[in-house]
């Protein structure tokens, strides 16, 4: 697979026959309109022949090496006949036998339809170890508000993807630290949800359980691992096979402080579940500032101490399959930024008529456009280069892998480059 970036004059018609591919495939692959009508500065996977690179206009050996992490020695060991110094358009240069890592991918699931939910695992579940169910709402009496999830747990059980159940303490549109010290501190409330969750697991046939309690009192750290702790023992015991996972916050270091970090203890939640999931977005948000979702240097904070004390094998890095368009200028606590999937944004900067840009050093693409009010809008979204540089941490860092928040966004380009850099684990 290689990435290119649309420029003016260029037609999917054109590319394929540079690349020496069906325009078709092209088509697919990217999810393009029946025009195939392209945006100026938006990313095309091209599917070229596998250990395969076409030359393109700007490349060297050395640009061709970062991008399928080999060596110049091996590109020139193996292409001993090409010149170096003279590298033209169209030339094919033979690529290392690459190893791919295989690796666990999630993806978080809210049920709706019984139609749009099966459609989802329809056409995600060859790409993913998990899905995640979300979310069982837990109530200060330590029960759940339902979750109508029958119908697409049928569904993922038809594939060989894992079920799994998020427990969340989302109550009334945010959640809510009084649910959550209402657990940890009560003894009898505690046990309920215990018994309760494993339970829940046995009748529905739910194989895995991903914990996701937020916004908590900062003096409520120790009593979360006590929780964490118990709760990973009881389900353990009773089924060995059950794995348990917990939702950690974007912290950069262990004396990160507010409601939504402190009593997310790091390196006590790698001691004691299977794995984590760091939720790694929401940088740019809908009611923040306009900026990208998830930009590589905050990510790679995130990562350079979460590895220090959590084993990379057990981390899910998070991805976002989606974007937000913002109206100018932005005013703090003004209306909230739209939600947009990958495909809508790009999508929308054809209707527009706008040129989308790359940020270089986020590793993000963005554009701006004015609506029928003349007010000026930019969005923030994810595209195939984007997500390449977010897969190149996983692999820089030797992640466990990557959970997507949300599932039913369109972006096709995603899950190609994703099985194009990894193998995916299944579980059963």
């Amino acid at each position: 697979m290689q990435i290119v970036t649309v420029h003016k004059g260029d037609t999917v018609w054109e590319i394929a026959n540079r690349f020496g591919v069906r325009p078709a495939d092209v088509i697919r692959v990217n999810g393009l309109n029946e025009k195939a009508d392209l945006v100026i500065g938006q990313s095309l996977v091209v599917p070229t022949l596998s250990g395969v690179h076409v030359v393109q206009s700007g490349d060297t050996f050395w640009s061709i090496a970062q991008q399928y992490h080999v060596t110049v020695e091996a590109l020139q060991k193996l292409n001993y006949t090409v010149n170096p110094q003279m590298l033209s358009p169209g030339t094919r240069i033979y690529l290392p036998q690459r190893i791919k890592r295989t690796i666990e991918s999630n993806g978080y699931l809210q049920p709706s339809t019984v139609d749009r939910d099966q459609q989802i695992v329809r056409e995600t579940n060859m790409d993913l170890t998990y899905f995640t169910l979300f979310s069982y709402q837990v109530q200060p009496n330590g029960h759940f508000k339902p979750l109508k999830d029958s119908p697409t747990l049928k569904a993922i059980n038809k594939t060989k993807s894992t079920p799994m159940v998020s427990i969340t303490n989302f109550t009334e549109g945010n959640f809510s630290p009084e649910v959550a010290h209402s657990i940890f501190t009560k003894r009898q409330v505690r046990e309920r949800l215990i018994a309760n969750v494993i339970n829940l697991m046995r009748i529905k046939g739910y194989q895995a359980l991903n914990i996701d309690f937020e916004n908590l009192r900062e003096d409520d750290r120790d009593a979360y691992t006590q929780f964490i702790q118990l709760i990973t023992q009881r389900v353990k015991r009773a089924r060995s096979s059950y794995l348990v996972s917990t939702a950690l916050a974007p912290k950069t270091s262990a004396e990160q402080k507010g409601a939504w970090y402190t009593a997310h203890d790091y390196p006590a939640h790698g001691r004691i579940v299977d794995f984590v999931i760091l939720m790694t977005y929401e940088w740019g948000w809908s009611g923040g500032a306009p900026m990208a979702v998830s930009p590589i240097p905050q990510m790679r904070k995130v990562l350079d101490y979460a590895t220090q004390v959590i084993p990379p094998n057990k981390i899910l890095m998070g991805g976002s399959i989606y974007g937000y368009d913002w109206t100018l200028p932005y005013v703090k606590g003004g209306p909230f930024a739209k939600t947009l999937s990958p495909q809508g944004a790009v999508n929308l900067a054809r209707v527009k008529g706008a040129e989308i840009h790359y940020d270089q050093n986020a590793e993000a693409p963005y554009f701006h456009y004015y609506d029928g009010q003349k007010k000026e809008h930019v969005v923030w979204f994810e595209d195939a280069r984007s997500i390449q540089a977010k897969f190149d941490l996983i692999r820089e860092y030797r992640l466990r892998g990557i959970s997507y928040w949300l599932l039913g966004r369109e972006f096709p380009q995603n899950w190609t480059l994703l099985t194009d850099n990894f193998n995916i684990r299944k579980l059963r």
